[in-house]
């Protein structure tokens, strides 16, 4: 049948507490207009991250009872390793509280000042990490990103022969080049296969190796079973596989793909590489059989690795969120093309041409976007990935001002969507009237999470 369900019944319900606009503009107004501050119970719908944000299943609630919270030697984690290696192949298993934290431990183990790490696209934690090392983090996204409104089916591939100029003019000065699965700094867009094995190869003939950030992994395989002809009658879990026999190892968010509400893990083939991260882990996070999580979330993200696998589910996953792409760039919202697996970009500078980047477009649609409608989005352009020279006060801006809608994994119905396809549309009518935006105070990085702002 053309038409797609949840393939899932629900068995528990959370009440949402509605509030109206002008409570909403009270509410901004003390959160200095960053929603990351904002108590997330004055929000109606909240896209702000997918990122352990989803509703887990009966069968991990299930696997949970028999979490074994052992310091030392867990089968939850024998477990947890076992799905892990049948899934990603790599030799060593890692288990940390989140994905920053194996992003942390890949960097302090092998980046060191001066260095320079290439991606598809960095997201902002791990670009954090990496020059948290003293590194520089170069961002290669494909020709085919930089035309948003345009459809490619793998706008999230890596630019092949940017990435060899990068490592043939920095050779030992790279530590490791990584591709982001689905590129979520760059709307949420699968990378190819032969994108993969090619970034591969060039990465193995130069010596550097070659690392996966597999947050979304399932989400790009699905979209390599549907893009590409030849994978067509693969299952999802032999595409992952496949993907993965690529790389040297992987950092991951279980907080996406895990389909778990917190953990992650880093993965390793090198002997010695993953001596010094159980090391640093240990140090920092715990011992190497629980990695700073509990039995209990071992054995959920054993069980969701396997469920976001699932094809019903994933079909179900991206129809969902193609449903809400195609509904408001039918009306004439601007939108990153074709939708992705987990959110959708608006491009908000497109949408609101009044408002200069100086003025920060999306994180004032973000602000209006909670102001009339309740809902919680994100701001992914200048207030993520800009900077602030603090001696001159200098503002570097992103290539592109985007706000993602990102939709937690079994969580909203459609009439959820619809109503959010409703607000957005309403605030598109009034467009020319959305205000701009100015920072009035900032941390040194990672700004767009404490910064406060204030209307122009």
């Amino acid at each position: 049948m053309a038409r797609i369900i949840e393939p899932f019944r629900i068995k528990v319900v959370e009440p949402i507490r509605m509030t109206d606009p002008e409570e909403r503009a009270q509410i901004l107004a003390e959160a200095g207009y960053n929603l990351f501050r904002v108590a997330s119970d004055a929000i109606l719908i909240d896209l702000l991250t997918d990122s352990g944000t989803g509703a887990m299943s009966a069968h991990q609630w299930g696997a949970m009872m028999q979490g074994d919270e052992s310091y030392a030697g867990s089968p939850s984690f024998h477990r947890f390793k076992h799905t892990v290696k049948d899934i990603f192949g790599f030799r060593h298993v890692i288990p940390t509280h989140q994905g920053r934290a194996a992003e942390r431990i890949l960097a302090t183990t092998l980046v060191k000042p001066g260095d320079v790490v290439p991606n598809n696209t960095h997201f902002d934690t791990t670009r954090a990490n990496i020059e948290a090392a003293g590194a520089t983090a170069i961002d290669l996204p494909c020709a085919e990103s930089r035309d948003l409104a345009a459809y490619h089916p793998f706008k999230g591939n890596i630019d092949l022969a940017a990435l060899e100029h990068v490592l043939d003019e920095n050779t030992g000065k790279v530590p490791f080049a990584m591709i982001t699965i689905t590129n979520n700094g760059g709307g949420g867009q699968p990378v190819s296969m032969d994108n993969m094995r090619a970034m591969a190869e060039i990465c193995q003939a130069r010596g550097v190796p070659f690392y996966v950030d597999a947050c979304r992994f399932a989400e790009n395989a699905y979209f390599i079973k549907t893009r590409s002809p030849e994978y067509a009658e693969t299952d999802l879990i032999d595409i992952a596989r496949e993907m993965f026999s690529y790389a040297d190892g992987c950092t991951m968010s279980a907080k996406k793909d895990g389909m778990a509400n917190i953990g992650g893990f880093l993965c390793s083939n090198d002997d010695a590489v993953a001596r010094q991260e159980e090391e640093i882990l240990i140090l920092t996070e715990g011992f190497p059989t629980y990695g700073g999580l509990a039995g209990r979330d071992l054995e959920a993200i054993a069980v969701g690795l396997y469920e976001a696998l699932a094809l019903d589910y994933q079909r179900y996953r991206s129809a969902s969120t193609r449903y809400l792409g195609e509904h408001i760039a039918e009306a004439g919202v601007p939108i990153v093309q074709p939708p992705g697996g987990h959110a959708i970009y608006i491009d908000a500078q497109a949408m609101l041409p009044h408002l200069p980047q100086a003025h920060y477009p999306g994180q004032a649609l973000v602000v209006e976007l909670y102001r009339h409608g309740g809902i919680r989005a994100v701001e992914i352009g200048s207030v993520m990935f800009g900077t602030r020279d603090p001696a001159t006060g200098a503002e570097t801006y992103a290539e592109h001002e985007l706000v993602r809608l990102a939709i937690p994994r079994r969580v909203y119905t459609k009439s959820h969507i619809d109503y959010v396809v409703e607000s957005i549309l309403e605030v598109y009518e009034h467009r020319d009237q959305v205000r701009g935006i100015r920072i009035v105070e900032q941390p040194p990085m990672l700004r767009h999470f404490m910064a406060r702002f204030a209307m122009r």
